[in-house]
């Protein structure tokens, strides 16, 4: 029974470490991060001025980081990853002790960064699939999935 107990605790203690380093590491510039990532992939890869956007999408004052994929060319492909449900949109928030952290990826048309409820929200474009309409036309009537970022996590406020 003790050695039972031994395993047990040990296990335990296994789990609680690789928890630990499984924890996202702060990176201090999610910019130089994105771009140096493409550089090693691509032989040759230029970025256009909206592959990224410095704006707070959290509504907590400091000046947070989305990278659009789609503005990048890598060997001759714009947006390599982009495709039907759109391209790749990493965002990223910055902490008040310094670095940033991502907190999401979503393939999307694009967004708006709009004010609802004294809060500026993000009113995604996504294909019509994720609004229950697996047979609208992306171009004509995209869905529109406004979240708004609490904390750490996007909460969805509407789909249209």
């Amino acid at each position: 029974m003790k050695t039972l107990l031994i395993a047990l605790n040990l296990f335990a203690a296994l789990a609680v470490s690789t928890a630990a380093y499984a924890q996202q590491s702060l990176l201090p510039d999610p910019e130089i991060y994105e771009k140096d990532h493409f550089k090693k992939q691509c032989t040759e890869v230029e970025f256009s001025d909206g592959f990224v956007t410095h704006q707070d999408i959290n509504n907590d004052g400091l000046v947070d980081v989305v990278v659009n994929e789609g503005e990048m060319t890598c060997d001759g492909t714009k947006g390599p990853q982009c495709d039907e449900d759109g391209c790749v949109y990493n965002f990223y928030l910055q902490v008040a002790e310094g670095g940033y952290f991502m907190i999401a990826t979503a393939k999307t048309y694009g967004y708006d960064f709009v004010q609802r409820f004294g809060n500026k929200v993000l009113a995604m474009k996504m294909h019509p699939r994720f609004c229950d309409r697996p047979d609208g036309d992306p171009k004509t009537d995209p869905c529109v999935i406004t979240t708004r970022v609490r904390g750490t996590k996007f909460v969805t406020i509407s789909k249209k």
